[in-house]
């Protein structure tokens, strides 16, 4: 039997990328499953993809905290209480100082950092009175370093992870698991409106089959693919000359792709 069976899993940004590979995969292996996005048109075509299984939708904006705390408590009472919950929401535009706009900025970090503040805050205390739940926080690989033209986004990851060791560590006494995925370019909406050539991205059904073995052993942080896994770590540990270098050779190539399109 899957240790998703009955398990009610809450997942932001369930509507498209790998929130919704990882709706259809889990609700597969019998999970409960409450959907939240701001694409009510991608969530009606999930739920009609879950025809038969155990399917909530609710279309909500994570950077709204009242609203957030409303709709987990609607969907709380109506399939139980939550167990897991993958806050997958994010935004991953690009920020090139060229063209820094503050509110561009703020877009990204409300809603890849403080909707992950605010997916914690709607769902945590019920967790720690039933002793008992696992948050999974989507990163990126793009946390391990600033990289060119992803000043928020790279701002944003980071500041995910440090939050996960934080609330990792402060949790592990209430039964609480806290996971950090940091995946690398995956073959979504998302990275293809930056332009990412396809080659060089994980398909999207290989991630979301590793974020789930991820979650069933409840690793505390997971990294993929592996070799782009070291290779930002390896940037990210040189000497910062080296590394600043390394950077902008990756600026000139991202320049060199817009170019083309």
């Amino acid at each position: 039997m899957s240790v998703f069976r009955d398990r009610v899993v809450l997942i932001t940004g369930a509507a498209s990328g790998i929130g919704r590979q990882l709706a259809l995969l889990l609700a597969a292996e019998g999970a409960k499953i409450a959907a939240l996005d701001l694409q009510a048109q991608g969530l009606e075509s999930l739920q009609t993809e879950l025809v038969g299984r155990t399917f909530v939708r609710r279309t909500v904006d994570v950077t709204d905290l009242s609203a957030l705390r409303q709709v987990v408590r609607d969907i709380e009472g109506q399939i139980g209480a939550t167990d897991i919950v993958i806050a997958s929401a994010g935004l991953g535009r690009g920020t090139p100082a060229a063209a820094w706009r503050a509110e561009d900025v703020n877009s990204i970090l409300n809603v890849n950092l403080l909707g992950v503040v605010n997916t914690v805050d709607a769902v945590l205390p019920g967790m720690r009175q039933r002793r008992t739940g696992h948050f999974v926080v989507m990163s990126s690989l793009a946390s391990y370093r600033g990289l060119p033209h992803m000043a928020a986004y790279s701002a944003s990851k980071a500041a995910c992870n440090t939050l996960c060791d934080s609330l990792r560590v402060e949790l592990a006494g209430d039964g609480i698991a806290v996971s950090c995925v940091c995946p690398g370019w995956i073959n979504t909406p998302m990275t293809q409106a930056i332009g990412i050539p396809s080659r060089l991205m994980m398909s999207l059904d290989d991630a979301a089959l590793q974020i789930r073995e991820a979650i069933r052993s409840r690793r505390k942080f997971v990294a993929f693919p592996l070799i782009s896994a070291w290779q930002v770590w390896l940037l990210r540990s040189l000497p910062r000359p080296l590394g600043d270098w390394l950077a902008g050779l990756l600026l000139r190539k991202i320049r060199s792709i817009q170019s083309k399109r």
